[in-house]
């Protein structure tokens, strides 16, 4: 098994019947996993089912589990599944109809910002976002994981079942075609790349 020592100690007590061993699995991991469905579910409530049902489909098919990548890869891999099987059922929404989106914008502003700044904020927030939602799945999932989750491109290599160097180029792209939406936007603000 790769990965961490703990999850594979835990796994092998799991395996062997320990329901308390997959309760410690789940309570770690359960806010990414969740952090994962929030960035394709954007209801809240759906994204909690998503998660359990995640969890679920991990504990029934436990026993199966070789160990040929880390824990959370497996279940990593599992949410994602459940997430386009979720959205194959529904039909398209507007991917900022609640004014949230990928990056939020509930943010606090600070006590000296004009009603101009936070409305450029504003703009730019869900710029970033349609800008974020428009990539291909696989330049989005890539970049989301190295600046969201903060995982090494050895990391995202693992989870999405490619070569590093195919990672870079991913996240690489991804950055030029955000850098080319948010051009406009970020004149305005000195024009700096994010």
């Amino acid at each position: 098994m790769s990965g961490d020592p703990a999850d594979e100690q835990l796994v092998r007590q799991a395996q062997g019947g320990s329901r308390a061993a997959f309760d410690m699995l789940v309570l770690k991991y359960q806010r990414r996993v969740e952090r994962l469905l929030s960035r394709s579910v954007r209801d809240p409530a759906d994204v909690a089912d998503l998660c359990q049902e995640t969890f679920l489909a991990a504990y029934r098919a436990l026993p199966g589990f070789r160990g040929e990548s880390a824990f959370y890869t497996w279940l990593y891999r599992i949410a994602v599944n459940i997430a386009k099987r979720h959205r194959a059922r529904q039909r398209p929404l507007e991917s900022l109809e609640d004014g949230e989106g990928t990056f939020g914008t509930d943010a606090a502003p600070s006590d000296d910002a004009t009603p101009e700044a936070l409305l450029a904020n504003r703009q730019l927030v869900r710029g970033l976002d349609e800008a974020v939602q428009a990539l291909a799945e696989d330049q989005r999932r890539a970049l989301l994981l190295r600046e969201v989750d903060g995982l090494s491109y050895d990391e995202i290599a693992d989870l999405m079942d490619c070569p590093p160097g195919t990672v870079r180029s991913r996240i690489f792209r991804a950055r030029e075609s955000l850098s080319a939406r948010l051009r406009p936007l970020l004149e305005g603000r000195g024009g700096r790349r994010w």
